[in-house]
């Protein structure tokens, strides 16, 4: 539960009979309307955007948080994170329910990107899995998916992004092949061309939830690191891990090494990111490489 200022949360706690559940305002003068007004207002800062994240502030006195029905953790200063999935539609739902029973809501528009898309006239190639790989991708996923729903508790989220390495970006974000009408896949990260062998850091704190103690079929050697409130990175190819499990990382500190493990054609470390179910773009994080 949430408490800024007892000036604010008198505010708030106006007859609560004689206001309908999703109005909020105050009586008394202007200036105490005004304050009213601030306090029940949302904050944000970064972009509503398909693959984007946003840091909020929700109003005062706020008791739960849900983006899309679904609940949404909020940080003891009021502090949230939300994303937006690389097929996002036009328009979310953010809804806060302060302690008085009010509700507050903010309908976020969201703004489509062009994505890299290719168009090739031919047909996508089929492609038949062993059984030996079906064996090993199954406990893979398995992995994947409980490293992504660690909750470490770190507040990795609250900082600016860095760029794990530095090198050609060979691999955007969101980009897609279309095989004769038929989509294939969208590249689910960006691509980091470098130097077998060369160090890539974390971008922000976290907890480490998986490091793999040996090459996954398409991953090779995996890295996940979560942030906290949902959001994690994932680091693909890798050469070498430097860290373990369960370790706390902080921004700019070596944890890998980049290499070409797994299903890769060279040396490069593919980053990916989502919060919750959303993939979401690391560049949106860090702004254009230096």
């Amino acid at each position: 539960m949430i408490r800024r200022s007892r000036t604010i949360l008198a505010l708030l706690a106006v007859s609560a009979a004689a206001v309908p559940a999703a109005t909020a305002y105050a009586e008394g003068g202007d200036a105490e309307q005004s304050a009213f007004r601030e306090a029940v207002k949302f904050g944000f800062t970064g972009e509503a955007i398909q693959g984007g994240v946003m840091i909020g502030d929700a109003p005062a006195g706020t008791r739960s948080l849900t983006f899309e029905g679904q609940p949404i953790p909020v940080d003891e200063d009021g502090k949230f994170i939300i994303a937006f999935n690389r097929d996002a539609g036009q328009a979310a739902n953010l809804v806060a329910t302060l302690d008085n029973g009010q509700t507050v809501r903010k309908f976020i528009n969201i703004a489509p990107r062009k994505w890299q898309i290719e168009h090739v006239s031919i047909n996508r190639r089929a492609t038949t899995r062993s059984a030996a790989f079906m064996a090993r991708r199954g406990p893979e996923l398995e992995q994947i998916g409980a490293a992504r729903a660690v909750h470490s508790g770190s507040k990795g989220w609250r900082q600016h992004f860095i760029w794990p390495a530095k090198g050609r970006i060979s691999g955007q974000f969101g980009s897609q092949r279309i095989y004769n009408g038929d989509p294939g896949s969208y590249h689910s990260g960006i691509d980091i061309a470098a130097g077998e062998g060369t160090y890539y850091v974390a971008p922000a704190d976290g907890v480490v939830t998986l490091a793999a103690s040996s090459p996954f079929t398409l991953e090779g050697n995996l890295l996940m690191i979560d942030h906290g409130m949902g959001l994690n990175s994932a680091f693909l190819h890798s050469s070498e891990i430097l860290v373990h499990e369960g370790q706390q990382v902080k921004r700019g500190e070596p944890i890998g090494r980049i290499g070409s493990t797994g299903s890769a054609t060279g040396p490069h470390l593919h980053w990916s990111m989502k919060w919750n179910e959303a993939r979401i773009d690391p560049i949106l994080l860090t702004g254009p490489m230096d």
